[in-house]
């Protein structure tokens, strides 16, 4: 599994103009499920981002998780994250999961995340969708699993 997390103090994702989802601060999560992820990394990857200290202390350290502040988190599936543009210009996608794969793992890693009790709010799979967000910092992470 794959993500790209924006720290933002709000976001919101529109379909066909209709607003379908709107956090406040918290996590923008742009997630793809990769060929040959399980369920096991999705889960994994859903606990690390719960747990990632990537929001100010008191102090002004980045020392506590979206988790620890109440933060939200608009998680959004987006399987350009898998493009490769190693061999020309036009970008292939070829290592992201099937879409019938990718959806299972997409539906599987917003339940994980729900389970961490963050407010979670997701666009939709395979939807043409605009993401608009404020980035808090900035603050933006790639992880793999």
């Amino acid at each position: 599994m794959r993500a790209l997390i924006q720290r933002v103090s709000q976001a919101r994702v529109d379909i066909a103009d209709k607003t379908v989802g709107c956090i406040g601060p918290g996590l923008v999560v742009l997630v793809c499920a990769m060929q040959g992820d399980t369920e096991e990394q999705s889960a994994k990857l859903a606990q690390k981002i719960c747990k990632l200290r990537i929001f100010n202390d008191e102090d002004g350290k980045m020392n506590r998780s979206v988790t620890d502040m109440g933060g939200d988190a608009l998680i959004i599936s987006q399987f350009t994250l898998a493009g490769d543009t190693s061999r020309g210009n036009r970008p292939g996608f070829s290592a992201a999961a099937a879409p019938d794969t990718g959806q299972m793992l997409y539906n599987h890693f917003v339940a994980e995340m729900k389970k961490s009790g963050i407010r979670i709010e997701t666009g939709s799979f395979g939807a043409d969708m605009a993401v608009s967000l404020t980035n808090d910092g900035p603050v933006t992470l790639w992880l793999d699993v």
